[in-house]
């Protein structure tokens, strides 16, 4: 009876003994191009403030506050009377003026036929020469009033200038507006942002950007047909790089006290989903296709200052091997160096791997 019940002491410590197990994978070959993110704000293309350029009652609003609108279209109408009036007035002006110069003209003819027989001075001629050029004057200065009075009268008007989204009135109905070439007090009455397309602002490291330089001038990244380096976007709360756009502008100097340089991609918003103001994040390619191995962001260790990936030999061995790490795609890591593509690597149960212990590996495949 003591002989059989050891048979399960046994049988228990043998279990114990036996190497734990870990699941293993070789690395995946894929190829890949780096990428540089960078987080960033959306901005409009266009942006405009709509302000006044006459004072007057405001009488109509054609909008609904937030709505599309397109370029042309009629926003805003300042009473109209007192302008119609003065244009009436210069276009009198301009009747007046155009009288005085047919006058004038006839009188320096019949002074010149005179004159031609000396039976007018010269002083006389000369005098009705003068109220010739005096009148044609007048009827100049007459026309541009009549100009300037239709052009007011055109600015109680106020059409859209841009198309986009228009945003909320400012002024309502029967207010007086304050109108005037100076724009800071002249009244606002709303304003316009476009959204087709629209800006993606952000601003790179210093290092980034001489690396971004050099990969250009060793034709590692090509631009697109038009000159501009192709980018992705995508918002908050967005798994995926689903925008594509263009990085058409950066800045001339480096930010001094940040040691940063603005950049700025365009990309088209068909559907208007993307809002100006909103932040999003921005990739650019920094090399061009290459293959590369990757493993598990997971199966990266840290120790100190190096980057370890655990490996399992023949033996069943545990190797830790140092690496070179590049960056993080879809989740896995990028080797640049120090693994090769048979190495069998431990991707789940490096709690229960040693360096030099032994383990039982499960091979797995991606």
């Amino acid at each position: 009876m003591l002989g059989l019940g050891l048979w399960p002491v046994a049988a228990e410590a043998q279990q114990q003994m036996a190497p734990p197990p870990v699941t293993v994978s070789p690395p995946v070959k894929k190829k890949v191009v780096d990428w540089q993110e960078y987080s960033g704000q959306f901005a409009p293309v266009e942006y405009v403030e709509m302000r006044a350029r006459v004072s007057g009652y405001l009488t109509e609003i054609h909008f609904t506050d937030g709505q599309m609108v397109n370029k042309g279209d009629l926003l805003f109408v300042i009473d109209p009377r007192p302008y119609e009036i003065a244009l009436a007035s210069a276009r009198a002006n301009v009747a007046q003026a155009e009288a005085s110069v047919e006058l004038a003209k006839r009188q320096l003819a019949r002074g010149g036929e005179l004159r031609k027989s000396d039976f007018l001075a010269q002083s006389d001629y000369d005098i009705r020469l003068q109220q010739e050029r005096a009148a044609e004057a007048a009827l100049d200065a007459a026309h541009a009033a009549a100009r300037d009075a239709d052009l007011n009268l055109t600015f109680t008007r106020v059409t859209a200038p841009v198309s986009g989204r228009v945003s909320a009135h400012q002024v309502s109905i029967g207010n007086l507006i304050s109108g005037g070439g100076n724009g800071a007090q002249a009244t606002l009455l709303t304003t316009i942002v476009s959204l087709d397309p629209i800006y993606f602002t952000f601003d790179m490291s210093e290092a980034d950007y001489l690396a971004l330089q050099r990969a250009a001038a060793a034709g590692q990244i090509a631009p697109a047909r038009d000159g501009k380096l192709k980018v992705e976007v995508r918002l908050d709360g967005e798994t995926g790089w689903k925008h594509l756009g263009r990085l058409d502008f950066v800045d001339n100097q480096i930010d001094r006290s940040a040691g940063t340089i603005r950049g700025r991609a365009v990309l088209d918003n068909p559907d208007f989903a993307i809002t100006p103001g909103g932040f999003g994040h921005v990739r650019i390619p920094s090399t061009a296709l290459y293959e590369a191995l990757l493993v598990p962001e997971a199966a990266i260790v840290t120790d100190q200052s190096r980057k370890i990936v655990m490996t399992v030999a023949e033996d069943g061995t545990v190797q830790p091997k140092p690496v070179v790490a590049g960056p993080v795609i879809d989740g896995m890591q990028v080797v640049r160096s120090g693994l090769g593509p048979e190495d069998k690597v431990i991707v789940n149960g490096l709690m229960r791997a040693r360096p030099g212990g032994k383990v039982t590996p499960q091979l797995v495949t991606n």
